[in-house]
């Protein structure tokens, strides 16, 4: 079954499928390791980890495909590309969901701010035209049928911190019309707007959770419940990258307090070296220049160590 049927039918049984967000292809592989059924590429994560900047449509589209392409390749679950405002006008937008559907994607964000956009949970968001957002849902809701009809496109909207809820609901009805497949109110505040927007959309929604511990701007409502309340998906988009950040400042601010500059038997800090080349998929590469390398190659690369092939042992 292609990724991207089985991503709208875990859309479509709106029981808040959880899609936590990476930032990259690593990321992505530990989600999937933990038994994720979907991943979604964070915009903020791609900033913060590719520039050290802030999510304020500072990485240039041609850096998203290319880091999208790098994810999608690394795992075998769903991924949902974040196309941010779809990378200009309607014309722009078609393009690039027909790139992320090409190389694999098995869904992507589209977003109604003006560009340069940012984060949904800062402040000093702008909007465009609801017109001009419905132009870009259906010329991405054209590429789509044409090339792959499972393909999720979600609407995101961002009018919710202008104008309210009933006006973010009037868009996602729009956006749905237009050919959105989900639609996302991003910052919405309370469970008692959740279910509103529920009720008065007519299609899955979705909302996010950032970092599944503070909730930010959204009240931090367990999984289940939001399942009882009919939420198709929820996106925990920037836990990934903001669990990175500590790991790295906590370790390396140990490092350089440690009077040795070493930290002897602290082994909590990391994974061994081989739990984490068996991660990224090491054995296998051994394996395969054991099928293909002259055994002289071998020999002299490995200085006559023996490799497994299969279960068995070749010099």
């Amino acid at each position: 079954m292609k990724k991207s049927t089985v991503l709208r039918k875990a859309i479509l049984e709106r029981r808040a499928l959880v899609v936590p967000g990476c930032y990259d292809a690593l990321s992505a592989k530990v989600i999937e390791s933990c038994g994720f059924e979907a991943v979604q590429i964070s915009g903020y994560g791609l900033a913060a980890s590719w520039l050290g900047k802030p999510d304020v449509g500072l990485v240039q589209m041609k850096d998203i495909l290319d880091l999208t392409w790098n994810i999608v390749q690394a795992v075998n679950i769903p991924v949902m590309a974040d196309l941010d405002t779809g990378g200009g006008n309607a014309i722009n937008t078609a393009h690039n969901i027909e790139r992320v559907i090409l190389m694999g994607a098995a869904g992507a964000n589209l977003e109604d701010q003006v560009f340069p956009k940012r984060c949904g949970h800062m402040a000093g968001k702008e909007v465009i035209s609801v017109e001009e957002m419905e132009g870009k849902v259906r010329a991405a809701a054209n590429i789509r049928n044409q090339l792959d009809p499972h393909f999720v496109i979600n609407a995101r909207t961002d009018v919710y911190a202008l104008e309210g809820l009933s006006a973010a609901i009037e868009r996602c009805n729009r956006y749905l019309d237009a050919g959105a497949d989900l639609v996302f109110i991003d910052g919405i505040r309370t469970r008692t707007d959740i279910e509103e927007a529920v009720s008065k959309i007519h299609g899955p929604l979705s909302i996010n959770l950032m970092d599944a511990v503070t909730g930010m701007k959204t009240e931090l409502i367990p999984i289940p419940e939001l399942k009882e309340l009919g939420v198709a998906r929820v996106s925990i988009p920037v836990a990934s990258i903001m669990v990175a950040h500590r790991a790295l400042r906590e370790f390396f601010t140990a490092l350089k307090a440690s009077p040795t500059g070493i930290l002897p038997g602290q082994v909590q800090w990391v994974s061994t070296f081989e739990e984490f080349t068996d991660f990224v998929g090491l054995k296998e590469y051994r394996r395969m220049e054991d099928e293909y390398l002259p055994c002289g190659e071998i020999e002299v690369k490995y200085r006559g160590e023996i490799k497994i092939v299969n279960g068995t042992g070749k010099n």
